[in-house]
Order: structure tokens, then C-alpha cells, then sequence
């Protein structure tokens, strides 16, 4: 690597993939031929699969699963806690041990756009759409387009091809 990016020996890279400078990478896992955008930070225990492209400034944090041909558009931001909090009851910081990291998973051909956010425990469903600037905050289903705060179904991909065979 060079000394334009920080990662660590525990991340885990498949073959060919490609890294933009200042990124953050520590103990995640990449699959092959994928691409990392500039200023990209990616937790431990996060798995981004095989062809995909995640753009700058996105954020992926532990806890999330992002399958494989998944485009994660520029400024997208995982959740991993539904109730964050600094400190303990007692007053403290919290640790590892005070909270329980929580799932996202990003199934395979979903595209998402930039500016996302995409609350924990939600699934986003195989070559579903997610607009720019929507927050998931819930399952979105294969297929689907949802856009807005939060984000609603707008329609199905099959629907938006129609007979103009159109590309997305």
C-alpha cells in the first residue's frame, strides 16, 4: 500500500482490487474486483463482496454485509446502533461491551445513491434502487425504487423498464 492510506494487517483484500488514496480500512474483508473510492472508511467485521464499486467519502461500519455487484454511490452512511449513547448510565464512555452491533445487509445488484443513509437492521433487496439522498429506515424489496426521508417505494424496476427496455 502507500502512505496515503491506513490499512491494517487483519483486513482481508480478494484479487484485483482497486484502492483510491486516503482510505481507511481495518479488519473488513473485500472481494475481488472491487473498487474503493477516496476518503472511503470501512469497520472491522464489514464485508464488501465481489465487482463492487463503493465511492468517496462513503462509510461502511460494522455490521454490515454489502453482497456482491452492489453500487454504493458517493457520502452514503451506515448505522450499526439503533439508540446511541456516549457514556454508560453511570456516566461513563461507553466500551464494546455496552452496546450490540446491528445487521444491515445490501443484497446482490442493489445500487444506492449518494447521499444515502441507511439505518440498521434493514435489508436492501437483490437489484433494488435506492435514491440520492433517501434514509432507509426499513426493509426495502428486491427490484424496488424508493426515494425521500424516509424512503417509500416509488415503483418496481420491472414497471420502470416497460416496453422502452430501458437500462438502470
Amino acid at each position: 500500500m502507500n502512505s496515503y492510506n491506513c490499512i491494517s494487517n487483519d483486513v482481508k483484500l480478494g484479487k484485483n482490487v482497486r484502492l483510491s488514496k486516503f482510505i481507511n480500512l481495518y479488519g473488513c474483508e473485500i472481494g475481488d474486483e472491487t473498487k474503493i473510492g477516496a476518503f472511503v472508511e470501512i469497520q472491522k467485521n464489514a464485508i464488501v463482496g465481489k465487482c463492487c464499486k463503493v465511492s468517496s467519502h462513503t462509510f461502511i461500519c460494522e455490521g454490515v454485509l454489502v453482497e456482491d455487484n452492489v453500487f454504493i454511490g458517493h457520502g452514503v452512511m451506515f448505522i450499526n446502533d439503533s439508540y446511541p449513547h456516549a457514556t454508560t448510565v453511570e456516566g461513563s464512555l461507553q466500551t464494546e461491551a455496552d452496546w450490540k452491533v446491528e445487521r444491515t445487509v445490501i443484497k446482490k445488484g442493489a445500487s444506492i445513491g449518494s447521499g444515502a443513509t441507511i439505518l440498521c437492521n434493514v435489508n436492501i433487496g437483490e437489484n433494488a434502487l435506492v435514491g440520492a439522498g433517501s434514509v432507509v429506515t426499513k426493509d426495502v424489496p428486491p427490484n424496488a425504487i424508493v426515494a425521500g426521508n424516509p424512503a417509500r417505494i416509488l415503483r418496481y424496476i420491472e414497471e420502470a423498464l416497460g416496453s422502452h427496455n430501458a437500462h438502470f
